[in-house]
């Protein structure tokens, strides 16, 4: 317990955990505008509300992963800073053309985020890991999206075909970007492979880990009615 302790207390950790944080709350951040917008798009006044109210839930867990980045003496913007580029990238290659497509992309590519932290919040002191698991909660927009979609498939089941191709493009593009932050940061590399006294996953660990993450998106694809 107490080498474990001196663990989570040291330069290295800390470091780690604040570019945790970081990127996870400018993801929280940018989720947050997304949705508002979309909410914009929707075409019933019900689907505007439903996303209206998820953007307010994606809005409270920035503000939740920010006061904690304040708590470690850490600027917010600076910690978000690195990963603006990698998570607008993501954007920009992914941007929706309808209303549907913005669905399954806020599900799938949300949800293939909320696996890859999750893996990673495996690393981090009890503290930390509650918070970020807490930030990743469902808040009700997986059923809201799974019955949109299936409702729209239903009507129009030529639909399910094209929604499934960009589900499968959202994952290429998804686990690329993660794969990216994970490689370009050491400071992930220190939670992930381990380093300067941190256990770390190791190698083997981050393929199974990978291999996870796949696993549970075509559930997730499943889920919607989209073939795989």
């Amino acid at each position: 317990m107490g080498e474990q302790g001196e663990v989570f207390a040291g330069p290295a950790y800390r470091d780690a955990v604040i570019d945790l944080l970081g990127t996870l709350a400018y993801g929280e951040l940018s989720a947050f505008l997304r949705l508002a917008g979309d909410a914009e798009l929707a075409p019933t006044l019900s689907a505007k509300a439903a996303l209206s109210g998820l953007a307010v839930v994606e809005f409270h867990h920035y503000e939740l992963l920010r006061d904690r980045l304040v708590g470690l003496d850490a600027d917010p913007e600076a910690a978000m800073a690195p990963f603006v580029t990698a998570i607008e990238a993501f954007h920009e290659r992914t941007a929706p053309t309808t209303w549907l497509e913005g669905l399954v992309k806020y599900y799938v590519g949300d949800g293939i985020a909320t696996d890859f932290y999750r893996e990673v919040s495996a690393f981090v002191d009890p503290e930390t890991r509650d918070l970020v698991l807490g930030a990743l909660a469902d808040a009700g927009q997986a059923e809201f999206v799974v019955h949109e979609v299936r409702s729209a498939i239903e009507a129009e089941p030529a639909l399910a075909g094209r929604l499934a191709l960009w589900g499968r493009r959202l994952m290429g593009e998804a686990l690329s970007q993660a794969q990216r932050v994970a490689a370009d940061r050491d400071t992930f590399a220190v939670l992930l492979v381990g380093a300067d006294g941190v256990p770390g996953a190791g190698l083997t660990e981050i393929v199974h880990m990978f291999g996870r993450i796949t696993e549970r998106h075509t559930k997730r694809l499943k889920s919607l009615g989209l073939s795989t």
